[in-house]
């Protein structure tokens, strides 16, 4: 009997450690570009952290056909988009998904993204499961969350 009542204050224990690690995955600075009227893509932008190492395997929203995440690299002077299976989010350190590097891809969008606007995004992490947020769409010149506006290298796909 008393194996049984230590096994289940385990089980408690280690479920309220699961449970506790899911709510506590922090997702910042949401953001995408205004895209043109007649644009077929877009992207979005934000910044993760975790207490816990955990790892981004999936994104999704109703504003596209298709969401997935990508990384921009440069090859010599090629500029190349490839989809990524995940990103890992390292504990307490924050992995940030932006312009010219690693981001959410919008694919089919099903219309423009306007500056002022917002749109539900979908990000599912292995450990920690789905965690549903608003991304706040900028300007099209927008560099960052804000509105900042710079001189930023366009990404393909992305005009």
């Amino acid at each position: 009997m008393m194996f049984r009542t230590l096994a289940f204050i385990g089980c408690l224990l280690i479920a309220g450690t699961a449970i506790a690690q899911t709510g506590s995955v922090e997702v910042k600075d949401a953001w995408a570009r205004a895209t043109p009227g007649k644009a077929e893509n877009g992207a979005a932008y934000l910044t993760i952290v975790s207490p816990g190492a955990d790892r981004l395997v999936s994104v999704s929203s109703p504003v596209a056909k298709k969401a997935g995440l990508h990384t921009m690299t440069m090859e010599g002077s090629v500029m190349k988009m490839r989809p990524l299976a995940g990103v890992d989010v390292p504990a307490n350190q924050p992995v940030a998904l932006k312009p010219g590097g690693t981001h959410i891809m919008l694919e089919g969008l099903n219309e423009p993204l306007q500056a002022g606007k917002s749109f539900p995004l979908t990000l599912t992490f292995e450990k920690a499961g789905e965690k549903q947020i608003e991304v706040a769409v900028e300007k099209a010149g927008a560099t960052g969350p804000g509105g900042h506006a710079g001189m930023d290298m366009p990404m393909p796909g992305h005009r």
